[in-house]
């Protein structure tokens, strides 16, 4: 059986210039590796995250999560980015998340898309550390039935 495989694009202008370092992609692809997956991640400017994603779709990753660029800025369009590349909405992955983020008033200033690319499950989520906690939470009971799933494997 084939390893299956995970790209992060990391979508932060100041994170790729090196102003900080990026703290979200790390506890995502530690998350995803947990799970078994080969986790590449790659830190870029928020304006080439649209130029990226086919690149990174034509590999055809099982998982293809972009952290940033979710906000309410202008240059925050990692959800318009990834919107036209979904075959599938999963609304209710957006909605689980914002359950589990409740907490924070903000994460409702945040967006997010979810969906299935071909058979690449993709997710656009806030580039917060305290997002991608949230992610993982979500992903937790998800994730190997929706891999299962997108492998046409229906039995499990």
């Amino acid at each position: 059986m084939l390893k299956r495989t995970a790209i992060i694009l990391v979508a932060s202008t100041r994170a790729a210039a090196g102003i900080y370092e990026d703290r979200s992609g790390p506890i995502l692809e530690e998350f995803l590796s947990a799970h078994g997956l080969h986790v590449t991640r790659q830190v870029l400017p928020d304006a080439q995250l649209a130029d990226a994603l086919p690149t990174a779709l034509s590999t055809h990753p099982d998982v293809l999560l972009i952290s940033g660029g979710t906000g309410i800025t202008p240059d925050d369009r990692s959800v318009e980015a990834l919107a036209p590349h979904l075959d599938l909405e999963l609304p209710g992955v957006a909605h689980a998340f914002y359950g589990v983020s409740a907490a924070v008033a903000t994460a409702a200033l945040s967006r997010t898309v979810a969906g299935i690319a071909g058979r690449t499950f993709c997710w656009a989520i806030p580039g917060s550390t305290g997002a991608a906690k949230d992610a993982c939470r979500v992903l937790e009971p998800l994730l190997e039935h929706l891999l299962n799933q997108l492998e046409g494997n229906r039995d499990h």
